[in-house]
């Protein structure tokens, strides 16, 4: 028996229970968490924004030790320090052929599966984005876990699972942030922070940090923002008047608000790049009329998972780190146990902090 947090339905309150996993089988390993970020994305899961097959144990940023491997898994032994993917790409499908892994047809397959049992009454539970971190223990497909790289702290190697992943991919491969380029990251949460550091890491010139949170300019100047401006309903307007009235070359929204959005695209200069990271619900409708698509000749990108390959890029961040280039520690706000979640949950609604980080 291991301690989760489980979600029993779409829009109620977590519950930390006691739940039965079963000795991995084919194909898989069983995880001893050390550590799982609370990210935007697990709230979007238990109210309904994103949808997830229920009951689950929800929670997909996390870092732990390998304890045990089932028939037919190599490469992976007992004792391994690894970083949890919960996105793997299968390799077959035509996003797969095409390079472009983080849009993999299959990558969510295992979200439908059932991987453990609540204790008290065997209730059949789903690994919420197919790892389940928000537990001590999980098991997981050989293909989520990847090696953690020499050097890398446990805990703190946990949020490279998403929120970096994410915040830097956003800036290096959606938006190709160039030397000198002027950017402004809208949304200043664990994601919006690993994108400030990625644009400083990048060369950026001017670097602008948006949020609703006075109390967040600290935590983005210290990630490396130059300028810092509370958002308002002239957010854009005010973006733009820092930038000699041309714009940012570079806006990435890291909300997921069709107002955030609009003013992420309204504050981008002519010709510039707008990324759009933060996931918003089918509610939020954005409209352009075609002169202004014409007359800005602007890019609109949306970016999944910061169009990141996990393989490739995890030894990039872990060099960063190294060199002290990137600097995980920073995102964290607030280290909890699991009965802490639901309070992170109400923290991320009214804007506060940054990432939280459960420590087991």
């Amino acid at each position: 028996m291991v301690r989760a947090a489980v979600l029993p339905a779409v829009g109620a309150p977590l519950e930390i229970t006691e739940i039965d996993l079963p000795q991995p089988g084919p194909g898989q390993v069983r995880v001893r968490l050390a550590a799982a970020g609370v990210c935007h994305s697990d709230l979007s899961l238990s109210n309904g924004t994103l949808r997830v097959p229920v009951p689950a144990v929800l929670g997909h940023e996390g870092a732990g030790t390998v304890v045990a491997v089932g028939p037919d898994v190599t490469g992976i032994a007992p004792g391994d320090q690894v970083v949890l993917n919960w996105a793997p790409s299968c390799g077959r499908c035509h996003a797969c052929s095409l390079g472009e892994v983080w849009l993999c047809a299959h990558a969510l397959d295992g979200a439908a599966d059932v991987y453990a049992h609540r204790t008290s009454d065997g209730t059949d539970l789903h690994p919420g984005l197919n790892v389940a971190a928000f537990a001590e223990e999980t098991i997981v497909a050989a293909r989520c876990v990847l090696p953690l790289p020499a050097g890398i702290p446990l805990t703190d190697a946990a949020l490279l699972g998403c929120a970096v992943l994410t915040g830097y991919g956003a800036v290096v491969h959606a938006a190709r942030v160039r030397a000198g380029e002027s950017v402004a990251v809208l949304g200043v949460g664990g994601v919006g922070l690993a994108a400030l550091q990625a644009a400083r890491i990048a060369g950026a010139g001017q670097l602008v940090a948006v949020d609703v949170s006075p109390e967040k300019e600290e935590l983005a100047r210290a990630a490396g923002a130059t300028d810092y401006l509370l958002a308002s309903d002239t957010t854009a307007r005010d973006l733009r008047a820092r930038t000699g009235k041309q714009g940012v070359d570079v806006a990435i929204e890291c909300v997921g608000r069709a107002a955030t959005i609009r003013a992420a695209w309204d504050s981008t200069r002519r010709g510039g790049r707008t990324t759009v990271v933060g996931i918003g619900g089918k509610d939020q409708q954005i409209t352009f009329n075609a002169l202004e698509l014409f007359h800005w000749a602007r890019t609109l990108a949306g970016c999944v998972y910061g169009n990141a390959d996990p393989a490739r890029d995890l030894p990039v961040l872990a060099d960063h780190v190294r060199a002290g280039r990137l600097d995980l520690g920073t995102l964290v706000t607030e280290r909890i146990a699991l009965d802490g979640i639901p309070a992170a949950f109400e923290a991320m609604l009214a804007g506060k902090g940054a990432r939280a980080l459960v420590t087991f």
